[in-house]
């Protein structure tokens, strides 16, 4: 079997999935249980570690050792209002490294370890390459590894390390909807909306294919919207149902909050092709059981909040362009998400009854599309695709932030990349959070002040107008990061993009450059 060494990955919330391109066609790789995707699971029981479907299969008897959702929690701080609401739903400790970087505590060899978020997500990138090695009978060491397009830097960053702890060079960080529309095929041009409504994000694209040509027009999206967010309100729903029948009876002990985690899904599952699923758990509080059956119009109505959520997505990214809707050609549906009928319905409805393209495994085309990208930035050559061109756009809005919170776009959302921003002029007296690297054997003094939020303030020493400042997403930063440099007497000074990242690092990283 012909392979250049490069792999594609969908690294998901809920489950991951590996392909590669071989002889001219993409391959997904099953894990070592026959299965084409792999719970993004991990659990430790014991001395050993159990990756995938073993960890999940026992992550009711072992929930506070059965760590999941890392997608949620990579590339954010602990204060955010977002790990700490899911923190409430997870049955594993989160905790903060005293640097507001979240850590998952798990016993291990009999003592307490504290895993990064990168460490979690790396050992199942680490499961993935060891099926593909194991399939393929060869060394993998590069991979295109998809997120979600509304990614922010410090997100897309802990990714790639975690690629990086896995063993891989990440070749790039390809946008999740843009790989889904290189899985399908489109042979003459149209303008299509990839939809990509997975178990924890959100994202829509607006993209024109044709001729071998994937141009990404726009995106929006959502990073904390998924098929989790059904199971939660689900699961509400039956803890409410249970104790309305049984006064001063709470689901709260983690066995009975996974075995109820479990079987929500499972009812969610067989609601997109049933009318009805039952819930059913023996001895779920104190020996009562717990039954109930789940109507799919009871459960569209108590997700309708969810969905709705989703075609305002939608509204943005045509808003953004100023498209209206019939404009569009094909609507192209990916992730297990939208197998709930009536996501399929109102998005149908929103496009005018517009039939939906499900031409394509919903789980395995983001993955195919990043096994097509690595091939080609590995270096393979195939008819198939050495004319392919991908054109993809910055999701959010990078600027300057002034002393005092001021902003000053320089790359406004929505923008082909790469692009260059040159000509921007400000003056040091204004004080701006310049966090630069100095180059070997600069001449440049500098003084550093502590400023507010564990910021640094960075003046020069005689005040001068700084003259020059470029921002570039180049060519060969496939991963959608910053690049920042000023021309100083002759002395360059570059910042590789670090907004929204962690501020305690070996080399201070203060707030320059932000998302809106």
């Amino acid at each position: 079997m012909a392979f250049n060494g490069a792999i594609g990955i969908d690294l998901g919330t809920t489950n991951s999935c590996v392909a590669v391109w071989c002889n001219d066609h993409v391959v997904v790789i099953p894990n070592n249980n026959g299965n084409r995707t792999t719970p993004s699971v991990i659990a430790f029981i014991d001395e050993r570690m159990l990756v995938g479907d073993d960890a999940k299969r026992q992550v009711a008897t072992n929930p506070s050792n059965t760590l999941f959702q890392a997608k949620r929690l990579i590339g954010r701080n602990f204060s955010d209002p977002i790990v700490q609401s899911d923190m409430k739903h997870w049955p594993f400790k989160v905790t903060s490294n005293g640097n507001n970087q979240p850590r998952i505590a798990i016993q291990s060899r009999g003592s307490t370890k504290h895993l990064a978020p990168e460490e979690v997500s790396a050992i199942t990138l680490k499961k993935l390459k060891a099926d593909a090695e194991s399939y393929l009978d060869k060394k993998v060491t590069d991979a295109v590894v998809t997120v979600p397009a509304y990614f922010n830097a410090s997100q897309r960053e802990a990714t790639i390390n975690a690629g990086k702890i896995a063993g891989l060079n990440v070749l790039r960080v390809l946008n999740e909807p843009t790989a889904a529309a290189m899985a399908y095929e489109m042979q003459r041009a149209k303008k299509g909306v990839g939809f990509d409504f997975g178990g924890g994000t959100l994202d829509v694209s607006l993209m024109r294919v044709g001729d071998d040509v994937f141009e990404v027009i726009a995106t929006s999206g959502d990073t904390h919207l998924g098929g989790e967010d059904f199971d939660l309100l689900l699961m509400s729903y039956c803890v409410d149902e249970f104790t309305k029948k049984h006064t001063g009876k709470a689901v709260s002990a983690p066995r009975a909050i996974q075995r109820l985690r479990i079987a929500c899904e499972a009812a969610k599952h067989k609601l997109s092709s049933a009318t009805t699923a039952e819930i059913v758990l023996d001895s779920l509080v104190d020996g009562i059981d717990f039954e109930a059956t789940i109507t799919r119009d009871c459960f569209e109505k108590m997700c309708d909040g969810l969905i709705q959520k989703t075609l305002t997505s939608i509204s943005h990214v045509l808003e953004d362009v100023k498209m209206n809707r019939r404009e569009v050609d094909d609507v192209v549906l990916v992730g297990g998400s939208t197998r709930i009928p009536k996501v399929q319905k109102l998005v149908s409805e929103f496009f005018g009854g517009k039939e939906l393209n499900k031409s394509i495994n919903a789980d395995e085309a983001i993955a195919y599309g990043a096994a097509v990208q690595a091939f080609v930035l590995a270096g393979g050559q195939s008819q198939l695709t050495d004319a392919l061109l991908l054109l993809d756009v910055t999701p959010l809005t990078l600027g300057v932030v002034a002393y005092g919170g001021a902003m000053s776009p320089l790359i406004k959302r929505n923008t082909t990349i790469p692009v260059q921003v040159p000509g921007v002029h400000w003056s040091i007296k204004e004080v701006f959070h310049l966090p630069l690297q100095r180059k070997t054997g600069s001449i440049v003094e500098d003084k550093l002040l502590s400023a507010t939020r564990g910021l640094i303030r960075i003046l020069s020493r005689n005040n001068t107008l700084v003259p020059h400042l470029k921002a570039s997403l180049r060519p060969q930063h496939r991963h959608h990061l910053l690049t920042l440099s000023q021309p100083l007497h002759g002395v360059h000074w570059w910042m590789k993009e670090t907004f929204n990242l962690p501020l305690q690092r070996t080399q201070p990283q203060p707030l320059l450059v932000q998302q809106l």
